[in-house]
C-alpha cells in the first residue's frame, strides 16, 4: 500500500489482495478491488477533483454515494467516453481512465476560474436581465456564447459500441434498497416463499452497515449481514441486484430499474450488455432507501476537505481510506459523533470539535476528552481557508468569540433527510415531521411501504423492526403464510437528538447547490424579486438542478426561503419530485432498439417464400414488403415491373397483401359503431358481402380507407392501408373507450394471425379452383364481386376468401391462418403454372392501381378530403360521423380546391415526376401561379406511356385541358392533359368478368 499513503494499514472491506490500476487527468494511480474511483482517489492522496459550474471554483469530494453533486468525471475515452459520471458511485476497476471536466486547461490550473472575478454580477436570474440589448447582439454574441459555456462534460460524438437490454421481471415483493431495513423485509417475506426482488445501486449490499460500526446481537454487525446475504442467496425465489437503481415508480406497480451490468469493466464481454434496463412488476414493494445527509451553509463550505460526516465513516470503515489526517467535526446532531469515535480510532488527530448545540450528551464530552480535542458548544464554523485544499477553518463560539485552526478536513452533521423521492412520483407529496426537522413520505401510492430511515426511523434498531414487520405483512397479502414472528436482532445503543442549523452567517460565498454555484445570496435575491414559490425559486436559481436534482441542497434553500419570507419549512413547500431518481442513460431506456432495430422489420408470412423467389424488398412502414420479381432476361427494375403487370393483364398474378391491417370487430352494435367511424352506410350490408369505406379524422381530413367484409349478423372484419393500420386500431380504441363506451363492440388486431395474397387477373378463378377444396361454388354468379365468405382449402385448412379487386381485374384475396402462408404460395403457384402464373410485387400493383385511379398514400397524406378524392358523394347525408361538420367548413368546399384527376403526357414519349406542380401554359412557375401537384407516377406498359394522379384547382371541371407540369428540383417541365383518374379499362368489364 505504500503507493496509497492514505489508505489505513488495517480495517475497511476492500480486498487488499488484489491490487488494481487506473488513472486520473493522464496519471497513474493504484487502489484495491471493492473500492470506488473515490475511494481510490481518496487513498492516493487526490483531494482536488472537479470545478464548479458556474465559478469554476475548486471543488472536492462532498459525499460517498449517488447525491454527490462535486465529483463529476468523464469515464472511458473515445466512443466509450462517459460524461458527467458520479466518482462516488463508480466501482474501480484495472484500467479504468477517468478524467475531470469543466476546466481549461487542466484541473489544477483552471484559466476559467477566471470568471468567479465577475461572481458578483452572476447572480441568480442574471441572464435573464444581461443580454437583452443590443438586441443585435443575441443572434451574433450571446447565443453562441451561453452555447459554448452550456452543459457539463463532452458526450463521445461517436456512436456507442456497446448494446443495452430491456428486461422484464414479475414479483410478489420489490425491495429497494439493500441495508438493514431492505434486507430484513426480503429474508422474513423470502423465508415464506414469496418472489422477492431486491434492488440496490452500490455494487455492495449492506447499506450503512458498510460504513459504520455497529453491533447486532452481540457480533459485528458485517457479520450480521454476511449470514443474512447468505441465506438470501440459498432462497431460491430471491433474487439479489446490486448495481441496481430503481428510478421511478409508475403506475400498477411497475417500477423502472437500470442494472449496470458490465460498468465495472473496461469493456464488457462479447454478448453482453453494458446496461440493461428493467420493467419491474410488483404486487407490494417495501421502500427501504435510507437518508441522505444534509450540508450545513457557511462560508466558504465548498472547499476542498470539507465533507459530509457520514461519508467520511463510509470511506475509513468501508474502504479503509483516511480523507484527511487533520480533522473538524461540525454537527448539529448526535450523529456527528460516531465520526469522531470512528476518525479518533483510525489514528486522524482531531483538532477540534464543533457542537452547534448547546448541550452535549455527557458521554460525548468523555469521548472529547479522550480524543484530546477540544469541544466547542453553541459554536460554529464562519470560514474555510486554503485554495485547492482545506489548511484551516475559523470557528465562532457563543459569545462571539473566534479562533483559526489548521486542518485539512472538516466532517460537517446536519442529521438526515429520508430518501422518500419513490413515494412522490405519483403526486404523493411529503409531509413535515417536526422531531426530526425534515420531511417524511405523506400519502403513499398504492402497494408500496416505506421502512427505516427512508420513513424517518434513523435508528438500526427501527430499521431492523420496519423491515421484519413489512416484510411479514407484504408476504401475507401477496398469499404466503410467514413464520411465527420472532425477536428482532438487538442492537447496540444509540440516540438521534438533533438540532439543525441551515446556515451561517458570514463574509464570503456560502453555496447552498454546489453543483450549480448557488449560494444563499442567491436564495435572498430570489425572495426579494419575487420568486418565492420553490418551483420559481428552483428554476431562477438553478437550484437542485442537473445530477445532484437537490439532494444535499434542497432542504438548506427552503429553510433559507422559509426566513426570507417568514414561513415555516413546511409551509414554502417542496419542489415536485419526478423520475429518474439518479440519471438514466438513454441507451438502457432504448435497449436494442436502435439503428435497424429502432423500429424492427416486420416479415410477411410469406417472406421467406420472396426470398427464394429472389424479390427485392422496400420498406412500407414497419413492414419489409417484396417490391418486385426480377428475373435474369429483365434488362432493369421497370423490365421487371412492365412484365409483371402484363402478366397480371393477361393471365393471372399473386402478390402478398399480409401486411394490411386486419381488423376483427364484433358485437351487438358493430354495424352502428361502423356507421359512426365510416362516412358511408353499413347497416343495410348484407352478410357475406365486403364494402369499400372512408374514415375521417376529426378535422373532416381522410384518415384511412379499405374494405370491410360482414362474416356474421355480429362479425366484421376491417382492412385499413399497411402504414395507417395502427393508427386506425388507436382511433378505433379511442372511439369506443371516450366516445361510444356504452356500444356493444369488441375489436383485436389480426394482422399477424392471417396471410392473405392477392390473386389477380382473368385467370385467377381457374388458379383458385386448384386451392378452394371442392363443395364451394366461386363461379361469377355464386361469388359475384365484393362477395366474402370463409372456406376451406388443401383438405379442411379454414380460409376466407374475398372478391376485391385494387388491380381492375378479376381478382381475389385468399386469407389463412399465418402458419400456412408459405404453404400457401407454393398451392397457388402450383396451381397456376398451367396459366403462366407469375408473382408480382408493390411496384407491379401500384402501376395498375395508378392505371385505376385508385388513392392510396401519396393522395391520402392528411391533407385531403372526400371531395378532394372524388368520393364527396360516398359521405352520407342520413346519419352523423366522426368528421363529418368538419369537412363542411367553407374553405374544404370551395369549388376551386385542389381534386384528384388523371395526367398524361401530350407527348406519350416523355415521362413524368411525381412532385411536379402544375401551372397554366404561358404562365411564370412560380407560388401564385400554382394550381396543384403531381401526387403519383408511373409508366403504364397497358397504356405504353406514363401517367399521373394529382390535384388541381376544379380539376374534374377541366378535364381535356392542357396545363404545365413543372418540376424546378429536377429542372423538368412537361405539357400534360387533364384527364379522368380512371385510365384502364373505365366502364370495369373485366373487374366483373
Amino acid at each position: 500500500m505504500s503507493t496509497q499513503p492514505f489508505r489505513l494499514a488495517t480495517g475497511g472491506l476492500v480486498d487488499r489482495t488484489r491490487t488494481l490500476s487506473f488513472r486520473f487527468d493522464g496519471k497513474s494511480y493504484h487502489g484495491q478491488a471493492g473500492d470506488t474511483l473515490a475511494s481510490a482517489l481518496l487513498a492516493n492522496g487526490v483531494r482536488l477533483v472537479g470545478r464548479s459550474f458556474k465559478y469554476h471554483r475548486p471543488r472536492g469530494l462532498l459525499s460517498a454515494g449517488s447525491e454527490e453533486p462535486n465529483a463529476l468525471v468523464e469515464l472511458r475515452t473515445g466512443a466509450r467516453r462517459e460524461p458527467n459520471t458520479r466518482a462516488t458511485i463508480v466501482e474501480l476497476f484495472n484500467g479504468l481512465d477517468a478524467t475531470s471536466q469543466n476546466r481549461w486547461p487542466s484541473l489544477a490550473f483552471d484559466l476559467l476560474s477566471a470568471s468567479s472575478l465577475a461572481s458578483p454580477a452572476l447572480v441568480a436570474g442574471f441572464y435573464y436581465k444581461t443580454f437583452m440589448w443590443p438586441a443585435a447582439f443575441w443572434e451574433k454574441l450571446y447565443e453562441p456564447l451561453i452555447r459554448r459555456a452550456a452543459g457539463l462534460g463532452r458526450a463521445a460524438g461517436l456512436e456507442d459500441p456497446d448494446h443495452y437490454e430491456k428486461a422484464f421481471a414479475f414479483c410478489d415483493l420489490l425491495v429497494i434498497g439493500g441495508g438493514p431495513a431492505g434486507l430484513s423485509a426480503a429474508l422474513t417475506a423470502g423465508r415464506s416463499g414469496a418472489r422477492v426482488i431486491i434492488c440496490d445501486e452500490d455494487f455492495r449490499l449492506g447499506g450503512r452497515l458498510l460504513a459504520e460500526r455497529r453491533a447486532i446481537d452481540g457480533r459485528p454487525a458485517v457479520d450480521w449481514l454476511a449470514d443474512t446475504l447468505a441465506e438470501l442467496a440459498s432462497l431460491s425465489e430471491v433474487r439479489l441486484m446490486p448495481r441496481t437503481s430503481v428510478f421511478g415508480l409508475y403506475d400498477h406497480g411497475i417500477y423502472g430499474a437500470v442494472e449496470r451490468v458490465n460498468d465495472h469493466v473496461a469493456v464488457p464481454p462479447a454478448h453482453q450488455p453494458r446496461q440493461r434496463g428493467w420493467r419491474i412488476y410488483a404486487k407490494r414493494a417495501i421502500l427501504a432507501s435510507g437518508a441522505l445527509e444534509r450540508p450545513i451553509v457557511f462560508p466558504g463550505n465548498d472547499r476542498p476537505g470539507v465533507m459530509l460526516s457520514g461519508a467520511v465513516r463510509a470511506y475509513v470503515n468501508r474502504f479503509g481510506v483516511l480523507p484527511g489526517s487533520d480533522a473538524v467535526v461540525f454537527t448539529a446532531c448526535n450523529d456527528g459523533w460516531a465520526t469522531v469515535r470512528d476518525l479518533s480510532a483510525a489514528g486522524v488527530r482531531l483538532a477540534a470539535i464543533i457542537d452547534s448545540r448547546s448541550e452535549v450528551h455527557p458521554e460525548f464530552r468523555v469521548l472529547a476528552q479522550r480524543t484530546g480535542a477540544p469541544l466547542f458548544t453553541e459554536a460554529a464554523v464562519e470560514a474555510t481557508h486554503g485554495g485547492r485544499a482545506l489548511r484551516g477553518v475559523t470557528i465562532r463560539d457563543g459569545s462571539g468569540k473566534r479562533a483559526t485552526l489548521t486542518c485539512d478536513l472538516l466532517a460537517v452533521s446536519n442529521a438526515w433527510n429520508p430518501t422518500l423521492h419513490l413515494t412522490s412520483h405519483q403526486n404523493g407529496r411529503p409531509v413535515w415531521e417536526e422531531s426530526i426537522q425534515a420531511f417524511v413520505p405523506g400519502a403513499l401510492p398504492p402497494g408500496l411501504a416505506v421502512a427505516g430511515s427512508a420513513a424517518g426511523r434513523f435508528t438500526l434498531a427501527q430499521a431492523l423492526q420496519d423491515g421484519t414487520k413489512l416484510g411479514r405483512e407484504a408476504a401475507i397479502d401477496t398469499g404466503f403464510t410467514p413464520a411465527a414472528a420472532g425477536s428482532v436482532p438487538a442492537t447496540d445503543p444509540e440516540t438521534n437528538d438533533l438540532k439543525p442549523i441551515w446556515r451561517v452567517k458570514g463574509s464570503g460565498k456560502a453555496f447552498v447547490d454546489l453543483q450549480n454555484d448557488v449560494t444563499d445570496k442567491d436564495v435572498e435575491l430570489a425572495a426579494r424579486e419575487g420568486y418565492r414559490s420553490v418551483e420559481h425559486l428552483k428554476r431562477y436559481t438553478t437550484l437542485g438542478m442537473a445530477t445532484e436534482q437537490g439532494k444535499t441542497s434542497n432542504l438548506a434553500g427552503l429553510a433559507i426561503m422559509a426566513e426570507q419570507t417568514g414561513r415555516t419549512i413546511p409551509e414554502t413547500g417542496t419542489t415536485t419530485f419526478r423520475p429518474p431518481y439518479t440519471p438514466v442513460a438513454i441507451g438502457a431506456l432504448a435497449g436494442h432498439h436502435r439503428g435497424k432495430e429502432f423500429r424492427p422489420a416486420r416479415l410477411a408470412p410469406t417472406h421467406q417464400w420472396s426470398r427464394e423467389q429472389a424479390a427485392v424488398f422496400v420498406e412500407t412502414g414497419q413492414w419489409l414488403r417484396a417490391q418486385y420479381y426480377p428475373k435474369p432476361d429483365d434488362k432493369d427494375w421497370q423490365a421487371t415491373v412492365n412484365r409483371e403487370v402484363l402478366a397480371v393483364r393477361t393471365g393471372v398474378g399473386i402478390c402478398d397483401v399480409s401486411t394490411l391491417g386486419k381488423i376483427d370487430i364484433q358485437g351487438a352494435d358493430t354495424a352502428e359503431f361502423l356507421e359512426r367511424v365510416y362516412i358511408n352506410g353499413w347497416k343495410t350490408l348484407p352478410i357475406g358481402k365486403a364494402r369499400y369505406g372512408v374514415m375521417l379524422r376529426e378535422d373532416g381530413f381522410v384518415m384511412d380507407d379499405g374494405t370491410t367484409s360482414r362474416l356474421g349478423e355480429y362479425h366484421f372484419l376491417m382492412t385499413t392501408t399497411t402504414i395507417n393500420a395502427g393508427k386506425v386500431m388507436q382511433h378505433l380504441d379511442f372511439c369506443h373507450q371516450a366516445l361510444w363506451p356504452k356500444l356493444d363492440v369488441r375489436m383485436v388486431s389480426v394482422t399477424e394471425q392471417w396471410a392473405q395474397v392477392a390473386v389477380a387477373g382473368p385467370r385467377s378463378r381457374d388458379v383458385l379452383r386448384g386451392v378452394v377444396d371442392a363443395g364451394y361454388d366461386i363461379s361469377n354468379e355464386a361469388f359475384p364481386y365484393l362477395a366474402a365468405s370463409d372456406v376451406t382449402v388443401g383438405g379442411g385448412i379454414p380460409a376466407r376468401l374475398f372478391r376485391i379487386s385494387f388491380s381492375g381485374e378479376l381478382a381475389y384475396e385468399l386469407a389463412v391462418p399465418a402458419d400456412y402462408g408459405e404453404a400457401m404460395m407454393h398451392a397457388l403457384m402450383g396451381a397456376g403454372e398451367p396459366h403462366g402464373i407469375t408473382p408480382y410485387g408493390l411496384d407491379g400493383l401500384n402501376v395498375m392501381r395508378i392505371e385505376k385511379g385508385h388513392a392510396v398514400g401519396s393522395e391520402l397524406n392528411g391533407q385531403t378530403t372526400a371531395r378532394d378524392l372524388g368520393l364527396g358523394k360516398m359521405m352520407s347525408s342520413k346519419k352523423d360521423f366522426v368528421g363529418r361538420l368538419m369537412a363542411k367548413r367553407e374553405a374544404l368546399m370551395q369549388p376551386d380546391r385542389p381534386s384528384l384527376v388523371g395526367f398524361r403526357p401530350v407527348d406519350a414519349s416523355i415521362r413524368l415526376w411525381a412532385g411536379a406542380h402544375f401551372i397554366g401554359i404561358g404562365r411564370t412557375a412560380n407560388t401564385q401561379n400554382d394550381e396543384g401537384y403531381l401526387s403519383s407516377v408511373t409508366y403504364s406498359p397497358s397504356l405504353k406511356h406514363w401517367i399521373g394522379l394529382g390535384f388541381l384547382k376544379n380539376g374534374p371541371a377541366r378535364i381535356g385541358e392542357r396545363i404545365r407540369a413543372v418540376d424546378p428540383v429536377r429542372n423538368g417541365e412537361v405539357e400534360v392533359e387533364i384527364c379522368s383518374p380512371v385510365f384502364f379499362d373505365p366502364e370495369g368489364t373485366r373487374l366483373h368478368g
